[in-house]
C-alpha cells in the first residue's frame, strides 16, 4: 500500500511539472500559511506531544581529542574530476577554475585542450598534451598547501590566489591573462533605478552603505572557495579601512555589516534562488556566468574589484620540459581562434575595466579570509543541531558516508558555536545535548556519530520539530545566537508528522534548515525543506560530500 501511495504521489508530481503547475516541493514558499510565532510554538508543542523521544549518552572518542590536521579532513583530490585526459609523452596537469573547465557553456578550456591535444605539438621531439582538472580556485590553494596536491599548471580566476600561493611555493607566472573576465555586482533592474537615484553609482562602498541603511539586501559567496567572494570581501575590507584592510578597525566594521547582511551563500546557485524569490536585491557574480544565465536578464551588472583574467602559473617543482609544454599551451590559448571561442562563451567583455586593486600581499589575502571567518556571523555564535537519519534504508554506504563526512567536516566548526546531535528512525533519540563546541564536545560528537546504527522507518519531521525545540530551549541561555538545523538523510519521510504540518511552523520561526541527501534518487523533499527559509541542499551522492560539508560549515559555522 505504501508503495502504491508513493507511486501515485510521484505521478501527481510529474503531471504537475509537465502542466506547469507548482507542487509543494518546487516552490515551498507558495501555499505556506503565515502564522504567528506564538501559534507556531503552540502547534509545534502539540505535535511533539505524540512524538517518542529518548536520550542516549555520548561516549568520548579519545582520538578526536587529538589535533586534526587539515590534510586528514580533506577528501581525495580525485573527487575533483579530470575533464580532459592527455596521452602525450609529456602530459601536464592543469588545475583550472570551474567557469572554464566544467560543462558547456563553461567549458572553454576543455575545448581548447582537446584541440591542442590533436595539434601535434612537440617539445624536444616528444609529443605534448594537457589534462584538465575541474576545481575551484580556492580548493586548489587548500589542496596544495594542506593536501599535498601538485598540479603542473594552475589557472585560477584571478591573481589573488597566485599571490596567496607565493607564501608556500616558488611561483612562476606564464601569462597574466588567457581569458578576460570581471567580477561584479548584479542588481535587480527595478531596484537599480531607485538605488541610482539615491546613491548615484554602483560601487562596493555605496552598496554597503545602502545595505546598512536598509535600502538594499546584498549577498556574496564563500571567500575560501569563490574567487568572486574573495574579490568582493577584500574590496569591502578596503572600503572599511583603505589604509589597512585587515586591521582591527576593518574587522569591527565587517562585524557590524554582517549583523545586517544575509548569511554568506554556500554557492552561487543559492544566490540565484534567493534572488528569484525576491529575498535579495543584489548579489555578486562573474560576468561570464551572468552572460550565460538567461534568467538574470532583468539584472544590471557592474564590474567591481580586481579583474578575473585567469592568469597561468607553474611552480619550481615542475620539470623544464613540462614548463616548455605549458608555455606552448598558453600560446595556443592566446591564438585568435581560441580567443574567439572564449568570446562565444562569455569571456573577454569589459576590457575597458581596469580593476581596483586593494593592494594586498599574499599573506594579507590569507589574513582577509581569517578576518571573514572570525566575523562572518556578525559576532554572534551559532546554535546548531545535526539531525541524522538512521532508518533502515541508511544501512551500509549511506550511513558510513554520513558518519565519515560529518566527523571530518566537524573540524571546521568554530569553537564559539553550540552543537548538538539527534537521530531518528521510528522515534527520535537525543544523542548529544547542545553545548559549546569545545574539544570535549567535538570528541563527544565524534563518539555519538560513530555509534549510530540503522533500522526502522523514517520519521523525518518528528525529528525536525524536536531539533527546533532543542534550539529554542538553548537560545534561552544564549539569546544573541543564530539558530540552524542540519538534516542528513537518504530518503523521504514515511511515518510520523507530515511535511505540510511543519511548513508554517518552520517559516514562522525563521530557522534555516540545511539538508544533505545521501544517495537519494530524488532530493525534492529535502530541497523543499531547505527552501522554506532560504537554506541550501547538498546532494551527497557524489564522493566529494566531505568537501561540500567543509565548505558549508566554513560559511555557516
Amino acid at each position: 500500500m505504501k508503495k502504491l501511495i508513493a507511486l501515485v504521489l510521484v505521478l501527481v508530481l510529474c503531471l504537475a511539472a509537465f502542466s506547469g503547475c507548482k507542487d509543494v516541493y518546487s516552490d515551498p514558499s507558495s501555499g505556506i500559511k503565515d502564522i504567528s510565532v506564538e501559534d507556531a510554538l503552540s502547534e509545534m508543542n502539540a505535535l511533539l506531544s505524540n512524538v517518542k523521544v529518548s536520550s542516549k549518552d555520548a561516549p568520548i572518542d579519545i582520538s578526536a581529542l587529538e589535533e586534526v590536521s587539515e590534510a586528514d579532513a580533506l577528501a581525495d583530490i580525485s573527487t575533483f574530476p579530470i575533464m580532459v585526459t592527455g596521452n602525450g609523452q609529456i602530459d601536464i596537469e592543469i588545475a583550472a577554475a570551474t567557469e572554464m573547465s566544467a560543462d558547456s557553456p563553461d567549458d572553454w578550456l576543455n575545448v581548447v585542450a582537446r584541440k591542442f591535444n590533436k595539434a601535434g605539438v612537440t617539445v624536444n621531439g616528444k609529443s605534448v598534451s594537457v589534462s584538465v582538472r575541474k576545481i575551484t580556485s580556492g580548493e586548489v590553494l587548500t589542496y596544495m598547501v594542506n593536501g599535498g596536491y601538485r598540479p603542473d599548471v594552475y589557472i585560477p580566476s584571478n591573481y589573488a590566489w597566485g599571490k596567496m600561493l607565493e607564501s608556500n611555493f616558488e611561483v612562476t607566472t606564464l601569462s597574466d591573462r588567457i581569458a578576460g573576465n570581471t567580477a561584479g555586482i548584479l542588481m535587480k533592474r527595478s531596484v537599480y533605478d531607485s538605488y541610482i537615484e539615491k546613491y548615484k553609482e554602483v560601487s562596493v562602498g555605496k552598496v554597503l552603505d545602502a545595505t546598512l541603511a536598509g535600502d538594499l539586501v546584498f549577498a556574496y559567496t564563500n571567500p575560501y572557495t569563490s574567487s568572486t567572494g574573495l574579490n568582493i570581501l577584500t574590496a569591502m575590507l578596503n572600503y572599511f579601512d583603505p589604509n589597512d584592510p585587515v586591521s582591527e578597525n576593518a574587522s569591527q566594521k565587517l562585524v557590524e555589516y554582517q549583523k545586517k547582511s544575509p548569511p554568506v551563500a554556500y554557492t552561487t546557485a543559492v544566490l540565484r534562488n534567493s534572488a528569484a524569490k525576491g529575498v535579495i536585491d543584489a548579489m555578486v557574480m562573474e560576468e561570464q556566468s551572468y552572460i550565460n544565465t538567461p534568467e538574470l536578464k532583468d539584472y544590471v551588472y557592474t564590474p567591481q574589484g580586481i579583474r578575473h583574467d585567469h592568469p597561468v602559473y607553474t611552480f619550481d617543482y615542475v620539470s623544464d620540459e613540462k614548463v616548455e609544454a605549458a608555455k606552448a599551451f598558453v600560446n595556443y590559448c592566446l591564438t585568435d581562434e581560441c580567443q574567439q571561442l572564449a568570446n562565444e562563451r562569455g569571456f573577454n567583455r569589459h576590457d575597458d575595466y581596469k580593476g581596483v586593486d586593494p593592494g594586498l600581499s599574499g599573506s594579507e589575502y590569507l589574513m582577509a579570509q581569517k578576518v571573514w571567518k572570525q566575523n562572518k556571523n556578525g559576532g554572534q555564535p551559532v546554535i546548531a543541531v545535526f539531525v541524522a537519519d538512521t532508518s533502515g534504508s541508511m544501512g551500509g554506504t549511506p550511513l558510513r558516508s554520513l558518519q565519515q563526512s560529518l566527523i571530518s567536516a566537524s573540524t571546521y566548526i568554530g569553537s564559539e558555536n553550540y552543537i548538538g546531535l539527534i537521530s531518528y528512525s521510528d522515534s527520535v533519540t537525543i544523542n548529544l545535548p547542545i553545548d559549546e563546541f569545545t574539544p570535549t564536545q567535538r570528541a563527544k560528537l565524534t563518539g555519538a556519530v560513530k555509534q549510530l546504527s540503522a533500522s526502522g522507518g523514517t520519521a523525518t519531521y518528528d525529528a525536525v520539530l524536536e531539533g527546533i525545540k532543542l534550539l529554542l530551549d538553548k537560545q534561552k541561555e544564549v539569546p544573541d545566537a543564530k539558530l540552524m538545523l542540519f538534516v542528513l538523510s537518504d530518503g523521504e519521510q514515511n511515518m510520523g508528522v507530515k511535511y505540510d504540518r511543519i511548513t508554517s511552523i518552520v517559516k514562522a520561526l525563521s530557522i534555516p534548515i540545511y539538508t544533505i541527501g545521501y544517495n537519494m534518487s530524488s532530493t525534492d523533499e529535502l530541497k523543499a525543506l531547505a527552501s522554506i527559509n532560504e537554506a541550501a541542499l547538498i546532494n551527497a551522492s557524489s564522493d566529494d560530500v566531505v568537501n561540500q560539508l567543509r565548505n558549508l560549515f566554513n560559511t555557516q559555522l
